[in-house]
């Protein structure tokens, strides 16, 4: 581990804050809410790294677990109270994950999902040519120096809730008449959640190969599905050789509305609204898709008590989607979200990640209340309010 995080790992006096939103609503990190051992909390993971850096502890399984199961939400960065350290905090998670990684101390889940994206370039193990079967009837170009490249990544082309949300986006950007394509089957994993898994040189890896493609093509913009995606092509691929202006769809439907390219239409519904962690707390984009809500006609916002950078996370952050280390039960956060969803009285949860709708809508049905809490993605409840349902 680099000496700069080893130098921080003594620092941290286990307050306990990093467990809890600034509004202290209630516990807000979901392996701690999953598992209620300190262990699993930043403050006790931080304690048991530091054991292991000093030789005082040897890896073992139950510490394989307990590292894996952050899920690099970001609530620990955003509630911890010391200074010196709280910007460090997953990045320290991380580089524990990377030395497991190379030691190869890591669970069967986390092994078979470096496998798949190895072997595939995405993790659903499906060919590079199908990434863009989701796209296959809607008549979109593939780019070519038009002005936005629309990069789907692997959840939005393989995942069926994901695929719904690309297809809806790019309905509505043909709507408006945006100038956009998309790279007809070469794209390949973002490597955003290797990457926070530890797996720095296949995310590198990934990432390059993109890179090579998005400059080859001349691509000058890009126009992510994913908030994963947006966020480590952002701060990621700049240092691999990848510069290129990155929106997430959200902040590009908020522009048309704004613009009057896009009018919706009347939704009629009240809704609430779920923070994606890699747009909100990651990339402090909290507004555009609040934007968008606000000008459909005959609906009102809802907010959850933890909302914007007291959002409870999914769960699927960190490769957890994936891995699925944290498991299943009432406990998990994403069923917590739905509760807390629920408890606002609106019919509709508005997610603008493609990860987090899998996770709710999964969680949805765990909690029985399909007759009370419908998912939809940001740029479905558009198109619904359009008429297109």
């Amino acid at each position: 581990m680099d000496s700069e995080y080893r130098d921080i790992l003594h620092r941290c006096f286990r307050c306990g804050w990093c467990k809890l939103p600034t509004n202290y609503a209630d516990f807000n990190c979901p392996a701690y809410l999953k598992h209620r051992f300190e262990s699993f909390a930043s403050g006790g993971r931080m304690w048991l790294i530091r054991a292991w850096t000093e030789g005082e502890i040897t890896p073992s399984e139950r510490f394989n677990q307990i590292l894996f199961s952050c899920v690099t939400c970001g609530n620990c960065v955003e509630a911890c109270a010391m200074d010196k350290i709280r910007d460090k905090l997953v990045d320290v998670f991380v580089a524990a994950r990377r030395d497991l990684v190379e030691e190869g101390r890591i669970p069967p889940g986390v092994r078979d999902y470096f496998k798949a994206v190895s072997v595939s370039g995405n993790p659903y193990k499906r060919p590079a040519e199908e990434t863009g079967l989701w796209a296959a009837d809607l008549d979109i170009e593939e780019y070519n120096g038009h002005e936005y490249l629309l990069y789907a990544g692997s959840v939005a082309s393989f995942d069926d809730p994901g695929m719904r949300m690309a297809r809806s986006a790019a309905k509505l950007f043909k709507q408006a008449g945006l100038s956009f394509g998309t790279l007809k089957g070469e794209e390949v994993d973002d490597g955003n959640d290797l990457r926070a898994s530890g797996e720095q040189a296949l995310a590198d890896f990934l990432a390059s190969r993109n890179i090579e493609t998005f400059n080859r093509k001349g691509v000058g913009k890009i126009i992510t599905i994913s908030p994963h995606s947006f966020h480590t092509m952002r701060k990621d691929y700049p240092a691999l050789g990848g510069t290129f202006e990155v929106y997430h769809y959200s902040q590009v439907l908020a522009l048309l509305v704004m613009q009057g390219a896009l009018v919706p239409g009347g939704f009629g519904a009240e809704v609430t609204y779920h923070d994606p962690c890699y747009l909100g707390r990651w990339n402090k984009e909290y507004f555009s898709s609040r934007r968008v809500l606000g000008e459909l006609k005959g609906t009102s916002v809802r907010e959850m008590d933890r909302s914007m950078q007291n959002a409870l996370c999914c769960g699927g952050g960190g490769g957890n989607f994936f891995t699925d280390i944290l498991g299943t039960g009432r406990d998990l956060s994403s069923r917590a979200r739905v509760r807390e969803a629920l408890d606002t009285g609106a019919g509709t949860l508005v997610v603008s990640c493609p990860q987090c709708y899998r996770m709710l809508d999964d969680a949805v049905k765990a909690e029985g209340a399909q007759d009370r809490l419908r998912v939809r993605d940001l740029a479905e409840v558009v198109s619904a309010s359009a008429g297109d349902a």
